[in-house]
């Protein structure tokens, strides 16, 4: 509603009462004010404008007031309209049946200037600030979403289930969840030789395609750590063949790269077994995972040749009636031991 010019519908069959309603209404400041010789009319103009208060005479031809009031109030894209009736003194249960289909008033004739002032003045102030309770709801839906939309983007989806459901996310270990690491090779220097816009747009790129490739194949998304994106399979969401989804993800991810603009190569490490993960974080939410499996994937990935899915053999014995495969024999993991790390070459 404009808080300078409410829009005003007269609705009157007799031109004396129109003439009349219009100059007081104009000596109160009211000068955005349409006229309707009848309900039809009224609803006419309805359609074709938005109006802030209707002033709706009972008795009419074509359509009386009742059934356009009854019209009015029936749809939805006017029914929040305040209506105020105008009707002689000794129709009380005119009055009465009007207000409870809906009418937010009404004004006996003769018309009193200080009654229409008040009612008026009134029945706009009731639609002011139901339209702002609505703008409002509005605003606080619009910030539900961006803040559901920024959760999503930080937990994985059913982290953000629990989350809302309980109000927390209880830590927990999970037993064999497959762990992916990729990230890109000689993304340093790039960083030095490029500008940080282009930098920045080339890996969002990236992460988005990466994102699309989890997803595809059942896996969540736990973080970006620089240019280094991990994932995990079977984690909160349950997934059929982890092993088998996580080098899928992994091969797809290695040509999204080499389609990529910038050129890139990546290299992809996944080892799988149990760990922890839980929610923390009280200013800013962050779901990440704990514990030996992902120490061993990160350092897998740190081992894995360009354009490579290099995998522990955990991995490879859950996944080798899928894959091909090519052993990089026993490999020293700082701080690990030595392990048995196997390249799949391919779908078997």
């Amino acid at each position: 509603m404009s808080e300078d010019q409410p829009a005003l519908l007269v609705v009157d069959d007799n031109e004396d009462n129109r003439y009349t309603l219009m100059r007081r209404l104009k000596r109160e400041g009211y000068t955005n004010v349409t006229f309707a010789e009848n309900g039809q009319v009224a609803l006419d103009h309805l359609a074709e404008q938005p109006f802030d208060l209707v002033l709706l005479d009972i008795m009419m031809p074509v359509l009386n007031g009742y059934e356009t009031l009854e019209r009015i109030k029936s749809d939805m894209r006017l029914r929040e309209i305040p209506v105020i009736m105008i009707s002689a003194v000794d129709e009380m249960d005119s009055i009465v049946r009007c207000i409870e289909a809906g009418a937010e008033d009404h004004l006996p004739k003769p018309f009193n200037a200080a009654l229409l002032r008040a009612r008026v003045r009134a029945s706009l102030e009731k639609k002011r600030l139901r339209d702002q309770e609505a703008g409002y709801l509005k605003q606080i839906e619009i910030e539900k979403k961006r803040a559901d939309d920024l959760l999503h983007a930080t937990l994985p989806a059913a982290a953000v289930h629990e989350l809302k459901a309980t109000n927390a996310v209880r830590p927990r270990r999970f037993e064999g969840v497959a762990v992916l690491f990729c990230d890109v090779v000689g993304f340093t220097k790039y960083c030095d030789k490029h500008a940080p816009e282009e930098v920045v747009s080339h890996l969002q790129d990236l992460v988005i395609a990466f994102e699309a490739i989890s997803a595809k194949h059942g896996l969540e998304k736990i973080k970006t750590i620089g240019d280094a994106f991990m994932a995990t399979a079977g984690l909160l969401q349950h997934v059929e063949d982890p092993a088998i989804a996580s080098v899928r993800a992994g091969f797809e991810m290695v040509e999204a790269a080499r389609q990529h603009k910038a050129g890139w190569e990546v290299r992809v490490g996944i080892h799988m077994g149990p760990l922890v993960g839980g929610v923390i974080g009280q200013k800013q939410y962050s779901f990440d995972i704990w514990g030996d499996t992902v120490n061993i994937a990160a350092r897998i990935a740190d081992q894995a040749d360009p354009g490579c899915v290099l995998v522990s053999a955990t991995i490879w014995l859950n996944s080798r009636d899928a894959f091909n495969g090519r052993s990089k024999g026993m490999v020293e993991l700082k701080g690990k031991g030595t392990l048995e790390l196997i390249q799949c070459i391919g779908v078997a």
